[in-house]
């Protein structure tokens, strides 16, 4: 993992480091509520990025998620050791994932562009003025 302008991150115990060699196609935040739970928070922050830009140095432990809101499940991978979070791949859709912003090296530049399932959304989180949201899924 030596590219320069790729993207780098990592679990919280330092066993799961990866890297993406390509820009993020879009960066939504999900208030479904499989996301919530996941990420200990209001709506998740992810990156969605195609699958083969994406190289894991480490092991990933997952777990496939039923129960979401699209109907479709969702294979929840993250760091077998420390539990953080990593990607979320949808079975609908395997070449593309969902990276969680918080791992990454440096998330700073990395603002949702819009917010699906806000439906399910929190009262009380707050959802800036002008950005695209979904009730569902943006092709749902």
């Amino acid at each position: 993992m030596t590219d320069q302008g790729a993207l780098h991150g990592g679990c919280n115990c330092g066993a799961v480091r990866y890297e993406i060699a390509a820009p993020p196609l879009a960066v939504i935040a999900c208030h479904c509520t499989s996301c919530r739970r996941q990420s200990g928070a209001a709506f998740s922050v992810n990156l969605v990025v195609r699958a083969d830009t994406m190289s894991v140095e480490g092991d990933l432990a997952s777990w496939l998620d039923p129960d979401t809101e699209s109907g479709a499940p969702i294979e929840r991978q993250f760091c077998g050791t420390c539990g953080s979070p990593i990607r979320s791949v949808p079975t609908a859709a395997p070449k593309m994932i969902a990276l969680k912003a918080g791992t990454l090296d440096a998330p700073e530049s990395f603002a949702p562009q819009m917010h699906i399932w806000t439906r399910s959304a929190l009262p009380w989180a707050a959802i800036p003025e002008g950005l695209p949201r979904f009730e569902k899924g943006p092709a749902a």
